[in-house]
């Protein structure tokens, strides 16, 4: 089943969000193969990180929120808010995204 991951930072995280972004990066890559998709939200000026949107395929919810309690952000407080929410996809998420960089 997919889970979303709504996780949004805690205020002046930008720092701890640098230091610990390729540890994250790794952690996500041992899952790459049961991503939908994955990225972060973003003030209006387009860079300024403020989140992580995370669409999952977890064989349940308690594996869903084990993943997330080992995630390096979550493991390093960078996380104000986290919502796990089933997810059922009924619309091709190819369309409107821009090609990857």
């Amino acid at each position: 089943m997919l889970f979303t991951f709504i996780l949004i930072d805690k205020p002046d995280s930008a720092a701890l969000r640098t230091a610990i972004r390729s540890t994250h990066k790794a952690y996500l890559a041992a899952v790459s193969d049961r991503i939908a998709f994955a990225g972060p939200f973003v003030h209006d000026d387009g860079s300024t990180m403020l989140g992580s949107l995370l669409v999952i395929d977890f064989p349940s919810r308690d594996a869903a929120h084990a993943w997330l309690a080992d995630e390096p952000f979550t493991k390093a407080g960078l996380y104000g808010s986290v919502s796990v929410h089933a997810f059922v996809n009924l619309w091709p998420q190819k369309a409107g995204f821009p090609p990857t960089a």
